[in-house]
């Protein structure tokens, strides 16, 4: 007998056709049946050890969360309900051109500090690892949900050249290319970048299209952050559409927001540039988080001359003054290329996070208000807030508009991704809430998209780009990665206030058959695993 039947649930089964009611039967980690319409038909129903009753209950495949930073957090925090509470049941880790894989002893050490506000420290994980594939082997021994993982080119970087500003040799190119196609041969779903921070951002758009073209050889995939989400915005999503054309490798747009003062209502012009290459025969998908606010690190605002050479000298630059003043000059006047070339409205940097618990008072107030508090400039206490927390503050930019979101996430080749960052005393509530927001503002609240639409999004079109053959609908022989929720409830717990508290309206999760949530809580199941690129 089968192990689990799940009765009466009103099926979205993520293909953006119809809901229909059915009996879904699970076993061996699969759905192995599918029995519409079981009760009024008056046919026998499915029978297994347990009956789940779905009366009210949407079935759907799990949320696949296209824009992770759970690298070290999976590991971290078993429970990890920040995500398995939404209903994610994959994340897509290695993004924004940094992880820790691959790296050597020198590497792990400078990546660890340059995205300490990502990740944390690292320090309270035993990173036993080294290569891309001896992380997915430590991902094997058991997770809260399943995750995939992106060869990170900023980290390639760091190890084939440094973290200096200047092109890479012949011999350094080669070592690049090497380190990419080991990654994507031992599971790796495709590379990130993250052209805003260093060392990625040094790289130019010939090593990039070489190292895309090693991608594609093996069938992944290419997602940027790109050089800037807000002067010149248009300008490098433009730019990363056409590298990945020359280069043949499909494209995915990280975080495809259109922020700053500058972009305000510009996002059909950045949609009319992907439906020209789209219809072109371009391969191009994006995802996005329903929110305004922004989230990244305080020291990823500096230029990028600042940041060469990695934490430390970032730390000798910043602790002197005349160094110190060109900064300032770069990040108010000018227009940082950290800061997307806009000049930073201290008004909207307000503090999420600090490495060190006696920095606690800056969390929660932006840096100007902080700055009057002091009697003091502004940059003065960002300065000393980077050097005092070595550079490990986390920010949230309030530069973002509302009908720019609303537009891009009803794109035909929209995915959904969480951005979301778990470290700080009050994070982003993104990580906390993307999915279960898209569901119950965006759909129930305000119809931006219809529930089988917002579906799709979150789940068959980003397994689609991953090339996962057997996950991302509701499908006989298919995983049973499944989330069961209420239409009515479902909603965002998190708020910027209290951006922790968990979702509403998802009281079960599957992962692999087993349950994540039961009765809208965390089991102690561990059955996520890494879900390696599928072969060509």
């Amino acid at each position: 007998m089968e192990e689990l039947v799940i009765r009466d649930a009103d099926v979205v089964d993520g293909s953006g056709g119809h809901s229909y009611r059915a009996d879904v039967v699970v076993d061996g980690g699969r759905i192995v049946s599918i029995v519409k319409e079981a009760a009024d038909a008056g046919c026998q129903r499915p029978k297994a050890r347990r009956e789940l009753d779905a009366e009210g209950l949407v079935l759907a495949p799990g949320f696949i969360d296209m824009h992770a930073h759970s690298d070290l957090a999976l590991l971290r925090d078993p429970d990890h309900s920040a995500k398995a509470a939404q209903g994610v049941t994959l994340e897509v880790l290695g993004q924004d051109g940094l992880s820790y894989a691959p790296v050597d002893d020198r590497t792990l050490g400078e990546v660890r500090r340059a995205i300490a506000g990502w990740n944390g420290s690292g320090d309270d994980v035993d990173v036993d690892w080294r290569s891309v594939g001896e992380y997915l082997d430590r991902l094997d021994r058991g997770i809260a949900v399943n995750a995939a993982y992106l060869i990170p080119q900023g980290t390639v970087r760091a190890l084939a050249v440094g973290w200096e500003d200047r092109e890479a040799t012949p011999d350094e190119l080669d070592r690049m290319r090497q380190l990419v196609a080991e990654g994507m041969e031992q599971g790796a779903v495709g590379m990130s970048s993250g052209l805003t921070y260093t060392p990625g951002m040094y790289a130019p758009d010939a090593e990039l299209t070489e190292l895309c073209r090693v991608v594609a050889s093996y069938d992944g995939y290419y997602c940027p952050h790109h050089r800037s989400y807000g002067a010149g915005a248009l300008e490098a999503y433009a730019e990363m559409v056409a590298l990945t054309r020359e280069a043949g490798c499909p494209l995915h747009l990280a975080h495809a927001t259109m922020n700053f003062g500058v972009n305000k209502g510009r996002a059909p012009e950045l949609l009319a540039l992907l439906d020209e290459a789209l219809d072109a025969g371009a391969d191009i998908t994006l995802d996005t988080y329903p929110y305004t606010p922004g989230c990244t690190t305080l020291v990823a605002l500096l230029p990028s001359w600042a940041s060469e050479g990695g934490p430390q000298e970032i730390l000798r630059r910043l602790a002197d003054d005349g160094t110190a003043e060109r900064i300032r000059h770069h990040l108010e006047v000018i227009g940082s290329d950290g800061c997307h070339g806009v000049p930073v409205e201290w008004e909207t940097i307000e503090i999420s996070g600090v490495g060190d618990p006696a920095l606690g008072e800056y969390v929660g107030r932006t840096v100007l208000q902080a700055a009057r508090a002091r009697g003091e400039e502004p940059w003065a206490v960002a300065r000393e807030l980077l050097l005092k927390d070595r550079l490990a503050p986390t920010i949230l930019q309030h530069v973002g508009h509302e009908e720019n979101v609303r537009e891009i996430m009803r794109h035909r080749v929209h995915t959904g991704g969480s951005d979301g960052i778990l470290q700080g005393a009050k994070p982003h509530p993104r990580a906390y809430g993307t999915f279960p927001r898209y569901l119950g503002h965006y759909v129930r609240e305000l119809g931006v998209l219809s529930l089988e639409e917002c579906v799709a999004h979150l789940t068959s079109r980003p397994a689609a780009r991953l090339r996962l053959p057997d996950r991302g609908l509701v499908h006989e022989g298919y995983k049973a990665d499944l989330v069961l929720f209420d239409p009515r409830t479902v909603d965002a717990g998190s708020t910027f206030a209290e951006p922790r508290t968990l979702p509403t309206g998802i009281p079960y999760v599957l992962v692999d058959g087993r349950f994540v949530i039961e009765d809208g809580r965390r089991t102690d199941v561990l059955a996520g695993r890494a879900v390696r690129r599928s072969p060509r």
